[in-house]
């Protein structure tokens, strides 16, 4: 017949377990990327767990542990320009929670979700107005990456009181009314077509100048050949290519002709 425990081996199993499960209650690993918030008795205490062991109240703590490594969440805007014109535009937000600040963070907001739906998205709505009423609906379209150097400031300043760091954001859509959107881009051919009619005009001035100026140059050149050109030059010149023969027929049909005689015979006839 098998022996039964005794009640001191049962006692003894069952402190034994009590032990083990102190012990196990007792600590808190807090890993890579995350801190820890403790709290006794449902009281947040002040000190953030950081990255490590930490020891805790068996039973009667609680730790809320937050991702602190960086997240994003992609958050609507609707704001009226300066020419009261309907924007409407999302933006994609990276941040992470300040580790030194998740204390303040777990008293204030508690979850992540309410920490974005009660401060990320309102404060990007605000931040959106903020940028979007500094310029008309044209120059949010032309002038992107100011609207957005506008909205980046604005929403950081507001969002590190609240211990959440902006990292980064992206303007991932950006509407306005097909109206207005047929507008601008018909405002922009008339201005290129005006700027190529100015081009033409130049050019064709430029010609003309051009033109102009060959032709004096032209004239100039002539004027100096006549002034060159003297009679006496002339008369030099033909001298110079004579090459000592006399025609035989001085005129047309009916001419008389030249005594074709050779120099020394000429040379004896003269007196």
């Amino acid at each position: 017949m098998k022996e039964q425990p005794s009640w001191q081996t049962i006692l003894l199993v069952g402190v034994l377990g009590i032990l083990v499960a102190l012990g196990l209650s007792s600590f808190l690993i807090i890993n890579p990327g995350q801190a820890g918030v403790l709290s006794i008795l449902g009281k947040s205490r002040d000190g953030v767990l950081l990255e490590g062991v930490h020891l805790k109240p068996p039973f009667i703590s609680k730790a809320d542990i937050y991702d602190v490594t960086v997240q994003k969440f992609e958050v609507p805007a609707q704001s009226s320009t300066k020419d009261l014109q309907q924007l409407s535009a999302s933006f994609a937000i990276n941040f992470r929670l300040d580790p030194m600040q998740v204390v303040t963070i777990r008293r204030t907001q508690g979850t992540l979700q309410n920490i974005v739906s009660k401060i990320i998205a309102p404060q990007t709505q605000e931040s959106f107005k903020i940028a979007a009423a500094r310029r008309t609906v044209e120059e949010a379209i032309t002038k992107r990456d100011e609207l957005k150097q506008d909205f980046d400031e604005a929403l950081g300043e507001r969002l590190n009181k609240y211990g959440i760091l902006v990292l980064d954001t992206s303007v991932v859509d950006l509407n306005f009314s097909t109206e207005f959107s047929k507008a601008v881009e018909e405002k922009q051919i008339a201005e290129q077509r005006a700027q190529r009619a100015v081009y033409i005009a130049r050019e064709a001035e430029q010609e003309a100048e051009a033109t102009i100026n060959r032709a004096k140059g032209q004239a100039e050149a002539q004027r100096l050949l006549r002034e060159t050109l003297t009679s006496e030059l002339l008369q030099k010149q033909a001298i110079e290519k004579w090459d000592g023969k006399f025609p035989q027929v001085l005129g047309g049909e009916g001419a008389v002709p030249f005594i074709n005689l050779e120099p020394a015979k000429l040379q004896s006839t003269l007196p």
